[in-house]
């Protein structure tokens, strides 16, 4: 999953007692609106900061702790693991610029510590869910310890377990309620985790040695974050996927540029492929392919996709209707088919991204509460992968431009050509633009470069607001800089245009 935290939530490093709370927030009235979020993940704890801004009495019902899996399992964990891999990676430059030092990938095991690498990033995760905790307690809201589920469309029961093994309920009655329950990690019946060698994402960070051999089972955005930051950290990595390249569902150039680094860097990326189980060696793991072979490593990551958290919470019975998938469906102001009741993040389907799900609670809470509000418009998200080069994307991509039969003009400039980048000793990457022919306007664009999270803003601000590429193409960039490809290839785009 690809975004941090929004930005109005304090920063690790800042003590929450020097937060000061946000003006304006209303006193809790005892009359107004009952507002009850039922999971505290990014979708939850906005929305909660939303409703208190408008005034609402708002609970937060969370069973794991503040920030949910974006910001304890999934999210920061992963992003500040892939950021101590990146030291390895700009590292690799370093022999170009003159710098010696630079370690050979086979011998960066004996550089990595990894139960300090996982213990930091457990702390930045717990030191995140803390900080939330006490932001949504300096504005007013309740947040109570368990697991929420529905009782009918406006009351949630809250289940909690006690220090002697029985279970409490609390019964919370609710003028309108929020599901931001998202999802857990899918798992094969052939592959069950045991969280020492066969592993999920929300395992590896128990692992106190670096694995010898990582096999990684999915070749979506989390397997192929994870594979590229553990070779990058000195395991031998193999990476099993069941079609016909990395990152299927992504710009097809970018992701056969990212495979081809990949494989220059030593992964074995196996295509076409698919896994049928896994099983304990004695001293690793057996991943055993749908056509016989057998893959041996010392640990195997099952990254193939998550499941909704859904199941057992009375959503059916309540009358909330779920898709084929298990999925809440929701309209683009996150309403389900229950009034009062509406729905944000993973366990909606929508876009597995911790900024959508904060963009769906905030949504919701407007509506619900009567606060101007703007339907969700998934054409205009950025996204990001963290590999090594990142891939960012935004708007329509080429595979969407041709299925729906748009006229459209495309450039791709590779980063190689960019001053810059030759300084940094960045040779793999490029930015595309796309555009209507006649208009000019900005349909979409892609960014396969270091920091590309970065770099595709000035292509977002131009999808959201319907720039044209001559609009881009007539601002200033700094000299030299990663930015100036994106206004060089507008330039380009400009000559194209009809």
């Amino acid at each position: 999953m690809a975004s941090v935290p929004p930005a109005n939530t304090p920063s690790p490093d800042t003590p929450a007692s020097t937060v000061a709370p946000t003006p304006g927030v209303p006193e809790s009235d005892p009359r107004a609106p009952h507002v009850v979020v039922v999971g505290g993940g990014p979708g939850g704890y906005e929305a909660a900061l939303v409703a208190r801004r408008l005034g609402a009495r708002v609970t937060v019902v969370e069973r794991q702790g503040l920030g949910g899996a974006a910001v304890l399992t999934d999210v920061v964990p992963s992003k500040t693991l892939i950021a101590t891999a990146e030291w390895f990676t700009t590292a690799e430059q370093g022999p170009e610029l003159g710098v010696r030092g630079e370690a050979p990938a086979g011998e960066r095991r004996d550089l990595v510590d990894l139960k300090a690498v996982n213990s930091r990033v457990l702390a930045l995760a717990d030191a995140q869910s803390r900080d939330i905790h006490a932001r949504l307690e300096r504005e007013g809201v309740d947040i109570v310890t368990g697991t929420g589920r529905l009782d009918g469309p406006s009351r949630v029961v809250v289940e909690e377990g006690t220090e002697t093994g029985t279970v409490a309920t609390t019964t919370l009655d609710a003028d309108t309620v929020l599901l931001a329950v998202g999802a857990t990690p899918r798992t094969l019946p052939t592959a069950v985790p045991d969280g020492e060698r066969i592993l999920t994402w929300t395992q590896l960070y128990r692992l106190t040695e670096l694995p010898e051999r990582l096999i990684v089972v999915g070749s979506g955005v989390t397997g192929a974050e994870f594979a590229g930051a553990y070779q990058a950290l000195g395991s031998q990595v193999v990476l099993v996927s069941s079609r016909d390249r990395v990152l299927p569902g992504e710009d097809m150039d970018a992701a056969e540029l990212l495979e081809g680094v990949f494989r220059s860097r030593g992964m074995t990326v196996m295509s076409r492929s698919r896994a049928a189980s896994a099983e304990r060696t004695a001293d690793g793991v057996a991943v055993t392919l749908s056509d016989g072979r057998v893959v041996e490593g010392s640990h195997v990551l099952i990254a193939v996709g998550g499941v909704p958290s859904t199941a057992g919470l009375g959503l059916e019975e309540a009358g909330v209707r779920l898709s084929a998938t298990g999925h809440v469906e929701v309209d683009r102001v996150s309403r389900t088919s229950v009034p009062g009741v509406y729905a944000a993040g993973d366990c909606t389907g929508v876009l597995p991204l911790a900024s959508v799900a904060a963009m769906q609670g905030r949504i919701a809470m407007s509506h619900a509460l009567g606060d101007a509000v703007a339907p969700l418009k998934p054409g205009r998200v950025a996204a990001n992968i963290f590999t090594a080069p990142e891939i960012a994307t935004v708007g329509l991509s080429e595979e969407k431009l041709r299925e729906r039969g748009y006229r459209y003009v495309t450039t791709t400039l590779p980063l190689a050509r960019n001053p810059r980048a030759k300084m940094l000793g960045m040779r793999d990457g490029f930015v595309k633009l796309f555009a209507h022919p006649d208009a000019g306007a900005v349909l979409g664009g892609v960014v396969v470069a270091p920091r590309a999270s970065e770099l595709i803003f000035p292509i977002t601000l131009a999808v959201a607001h319907r720039l044209t590429v001559d609009d881009v193409a007539d601002s200033f960039t700094v000299y030299p800089s990663l930015s100036g490809s994106i206004a060089e290839a507008a330039r380009v785009l400009h000559g194209q245009l009809r």
